[in-house]
């Protein structure tokens, strides 16, 4: 039996790297935007995601703001996102208002618009105001996936369960694709933070959400994450992008600091 188009390679290497990517989907890598894109999109890619069917890893950078880190003050957060060379391919921002973000802190609602070299939105996250612990088992986390912006392509659902944070991948229709499981404890204290991403029935990791350790001054003094997202080289591409608002919607669970208040790191709080 064959396996499904969304997954093809059980025995992912956690340890693989790819090759050095030629084609960068925008102008900023040494030629006109037009030359930098291959001349056919493939069949079923959402355009502007083309580049992800290149590469089997994603490092997320969150940018550090300024008015953010010294006075406390929550601005909207700003995120670089990079291929293995650490070349910028796509740049996220999200977008609420003042009154959500300072008042609802972690939990708040929001819309991420992600853009690629060339500044147009490829992709858009959706996030409801909802809860986190596993006491409203009924409420849970949930992220809505759209590419283009107006077509959904997936989802991100938090799992209840009583000790670990869990995570379904689904499709379009809400049909289960994959899980995610992270550890009981998600806290970087010196080191990386993994969440294991599985086959829908669980099994051998085909690949991972890292929280990567910053050091010392950042991890205390700013609320700057650094991520790093592997995954099949052959997974469905709308899969890669569901994955990367998967690794927002974990930063803003667990890795949020808003004020005065401390991260979350587990889902009893």
């Amino acid at each position: 039996m064959s396996a499904p188009d969304y997954y093809r390679k059980p025995d992912f290497n956690m340890d693989y790297h790819q090759p050095p990517v030629m084609y960068q989907p925008g102008s900023q890598y040494g030629g006109p935007a037009e030359a930098m894109s291959p001349a056919v999109a493939p069949i079923g890619v959402p355009p502007g995601l083309e580049y992800l069917t290149q590469i089997d890893q994603i490092l997320i950078h969150q940018k550090v703001e300024l008015l953010e880190a010294f006075i406390g003050f929550e601005t909207n957060n700003q995120y670089e996102i990079k291929n293995s060379l650490g070349q910028k391919i796509y740049k996220a921002k999200e977008k609420n208002d003042c009154c959500t973000r300072n008042c609802c802190g972690s939990l708040r609602s929001f819309d991420m618009k992600i853009k690629d070299n060339m500044d147009r939105e490829v992709i858009r996250l959706i996030r409801p105001f909802r809860c986190v612990s596993c006491w409203c088992p009924c409420c849970l986390q949930e992220m809505e996936v759209q590419a283009p912006p107006g077509t959904t392509i997936g989802y991100v659902k938090q799992d209840w369960h009583p000790c670990l944070p869990q995570f379904s991948i689904q499709g379009a229709n809400k049909e289960t694709l994959m899980k995610l499981d992270g550890p009981c404890f998600a806290c970087n204290c010196c080191g990386d933070v993994n969440f294991e991403l599985k086959g829908k029935d669980g099994g051998k990791p085909i690949g991972r959400i890292s929280k990567q350790w910053s050091g010392l001054l950042k991890e205390v003094f700013t609320d700057t994450d650094n991520f790093g997202i592997q995954f099949p080289l052959d997974l469905d591409v709308k899969m890669k992008a569901v994955l990367m608002g998967a690794c927002f919607l974990i930063d803003f669970m667990f890795f949020e600091k808003v004020g005065e208040a401390n991260q979350r790191s587990t889902v009893f709080s």
